[in-house]
């Protein structure tokens, strides 16, 4: 789950990590009274969950409260292009409003799983203020690393490295070590799959502060923190993707033609694979999960056609928990129900499965059936062509 700047700053201050004073605002009239709270010059950020807002005229400085107040009504509601959006935007609804700090210098700081370790590792780099993918393509050598230890967190030995290796002068190391600690503290007490402050940055007077700020949490620990469901933005998520969380369907839309239904997620991976091996292109990743009944398999019929750029669909199934039978019965009947008019090609295997091919060959409607994932794949691409 992904939650905004300003929702990621509040957090990380709750763990004392220090960041600049700001509030958020939902009209110009908001944005207006915070910046006459906060007095002075101000950033305006455009609140989306992408990057490079800046780039796209995401992020503005206001001189005063006037030039604040006009700003914010040019933002909201307009369309924000990032090269994380994509071409078709989106529509800013809410703004940061931020005091200016005099910077110094721009850092990086993060944290992501190594799932090669199966541990945490702490990043941090002098190259702050740029995308970090193009600092670990072009100078990855400017990416300094700590692997934090499950039960100990970051070490203040690892975070004055860390703060040396960046050449933060002596007297801002203890802080910048302080923020860098805080940082893991709220990573792993949030269960957090990435934290990241870009830029990380030291001002003019030595001290240090999270000028932007990024957490994703990991979904299978949201159960321990029911409370950042309040900070969940649908308006940020793929319509789909929300009405498919609501039938505790695991779906991502992704830009092919080929809609894939099937249970498991390797199983999933492994369709998309041969799905483009074949020459064709997923519509998206749907893993219906092993114990479905007919009713999700109906609701996830519904969600993938949709897609309007769904011209033809694979459902590939191991009938294990969820017999072939049952998974064809659903079928059957979401295709009479929404009166499914793109071509469907079917790959089955495991319990009940002659079951399964009977009732889908008796009912009368045209279904294709591939003899394995291979032959599917290739049969599926043809009709989507």
């Amino acid at each position: 789950m992904k939650i905004h700047e300003y929702q990621a700053k509040a957090i990380l201050a709750q763990y004392n990590v220090p960041v600049p004073r700001g509030e958020v605002a939902f009209t110009a009239e908001e944005a207006e009274a915070a910046a006459k709270k906060i007095g002075g010059s101000v950033v305006v950020k455009a609140q989306i969950h992408a990057g490079g807002r800046g780039k796209g005229g995401g992020v503005k400085i206001a001189k005063n409260v006037s030039e604040a107040a006009e700003i914010a009504r040019k933002m909201i509601g307009m369309k924000l292009v990032t090269h994380q959006t994509g071409p078709e935007g989106r529509i800013v609804q809410r703004l940061l409003v931020e005091e200016t700090l005099p910077i110094e210098r721009e850092l990086y700081l993060g944290i992501v799983l190594d799932r090669v370790q199966a541990k945490p590792v702490f990043m941090a780099s002098a190259a702050g203020g740029m995308e970090i993918e193009e600092v670990a393509a072009k100078t990855p050598e400017l990416i300094l690393k700590e692997t934090i230890e499950p039960g100990l967190g970051l070490a203040p030995f690892q975070a004055r490295k860390l703060a040396f290796g960046m050449g933060i002068p002596p007297a801002s190391v203890n802080g910048a070590a302080a923020a860098m600690i805080a940082l893991s503290r709220a990573y792993v007490a949030m269960d957090a799959s990435l934290a990241e402050i870009n830029p990380f940055i030291l001002t003019k007077d030595g001290k240090v502060y999270a000028l932007d700020a990024k957490i994703n949490f990991d979904d299978n620990g949201i159960y321990r923190h029911k409370e950042l469901m309040d900070l969940r933005d649908l308006n940020e998520e793929d319509p789909l993707e929300v009405e498919a969380s609501r039938f505790g369907l695991n779906y991502i839309k992704l830009d092919g033609n080929v809609g894939c239904m099937v249970n498991g997620a390797g199983l999933a991976m492994a369709t998309m694979d041969i799905i483009k091996y074949a020459g064709g292109s997923p519509a998206n990743f749907l893993d219906v999960g092993g114990g479905a009944s007919a009713e999700q398999v109906k609701n996830a019929f519904r969600i993938l056609l949709s897609d309007k750029l769904v011209k033809a669909v694979l459902i590939n199934i191991f009938g294990g928990i969820l017999r072939c039978d049952t998974l064809a019965t659903g079928v059957v009947a979401a295709a009479r129900d929404l009166n499914i008019q793109v071509p469907i090609v079917v790959r089955m295997e495991g319990t009940n499965v002659e079951l399964g091919r009977k009732i889908l060959m008796e009912s009368g409607l045209n279904f294709t059936v591939g003899a394995d994932m291979r032959d599917a794949a290739e049969k599926v691409v043809k009709l989507a062509a």
